[in-house]
């Protein structure tokens, strides 16, 4: 950055500069610990020394708590160091094995989401929802919008579990049903994918669900089929087939994206195959209501009874738990 004619080039200069930038977010904090590490081995001595240590062990234990705040925000930095973790986030669930009941655990899964976003001060907008026959919902979209939104719901990827005595079922027997939950960042449109439009089905219908004296009335709601990949996505939150059709493009992208990263990380793994069924033993996470009351995962071994406060959002010790382990 000091050689003469850095600035020639602007935006190579701008990208360096940028690139310093984040090397010194990991440099400085590392520069500040090494000599706090050095500090409290010294109080340390110093309290082993003394005949009356109590100043300079609470002396101690206040520079080890600014050392563990610092070490915490390089974990979360680390953590958080994809390249698409700051991104927004766009979930989609799908209710699997247990008819009816799948559908409701399902809608119990959307609401877990919808209250983390907001114990996070994260904004929730339906994208797209698909009513079960009787109960719950069948599939649902959500674009979690805040900072680091996908580096934290990247962990809820995978089937999930639910284990209870089925409101459904009049004799009150034991059942058990699963949902997927899938997670992509929102990407911007100038994103690496290229979207061949002869690549695309495009059909339109009428919404469903609550909506306002428009819905039922026009064929506004858009479902996009990607004909290579199979995926489809539909939108049906706006007004107009045009802004459907825009934000369903928009989710597609970021489908077709998340389908690329994990495409080449099954490579690496050399684990192609087929997708995972929705169903036993592909679960990443049990939740347990009757007899007992757990939820489990299954990747960290992490678990509460707290059945009910996980299912108002408190999703915090799942998340930093796998993130810690496996990013």
């Amino acid at each position: 950055m000091s050689q003469p004619g850095f600035w020639d080039k602007p935006e190579t200069a701008q990208q360096e500069i940028d690139r310093a930038n984040a090397l010194r977010e990991w440099v400085s904090p590392i520069r500040e610990i090494s000599p706090g590490i050095d500090d409290a081995k010294v109080l340390l001595e110093l309290a082993e020394e003394e005949q009356n240590p109590e100043d300079s062990a609470a002396e101690l234990s206040t520079e080890l708590e600014r050392l563990a705040g610092k070490l915490s925000g390089l974990e979360f930095k680390k953590m958080m160091g994809g390249p698409n973790d700051k991104k927004n986030a766009i979930v989609s669930i799908n209710a699997g094995a247990g008819g009816t009941e799948a559908c409701d655990w399902a809608e119990m899964l959307l609401r877990m989401y919808k209250r983390w976003s907001e114990n996070h001060t994260y904004r929730a907008q339906i994208l797209d929802l698909l009513p079960g026959e009787t109960a719950g919902i069948r599939n649902a979209t959500v674009l979690i919008q805040g900072d680091y939104a996908y580096g934290y719901l990247k962990a809820e990827k995978g089937v999930h579990r639910l284990v209870r005595i089925s409101p459904f079922d009049a004799n009150k027997r034991r059942h058990t049903s699963f949902a997927s939950v899938d997670v992509s960042p929102e990407v911007e449109d100038d994103a690496p994918i290229e979207i061949d439009e002869k690549d695309l089905r495009i059909d339109t219908f009428r919404s469903s669900g609550p909506g306002g004296q428009h819905v039922n009335v026009t064929d506004s709601a858009v479902r996009i089929t990607h004909i290579p990949t199979g995926i489809v996505v539909r939108c049906q939150n706006e007004r107009s087939q045009h802004k459907n059709k825009a934000m369903a493009l928009k989710v597609l992208r970021s489908r077709l994206y998340e389908h690329e990263m994990r495409k080449r990380e099954e490579e690496l793994k050399k684990k192609l195959g087929e997708k995972m069924e929705i169903a036993w033993g592909s679960q990443i996470r049990s939740y347990v209501f009757q007899p007992y009351t757990m939820v489990k995962d299954h990747r960290t071994k992490v678990e509460t009874s707290d059945v009910q406060g996980i299912m108002d959002g408190a999703l915090d010790s799942f998340i930093q738990s796998y993130l810690k382990q496996f990013s």
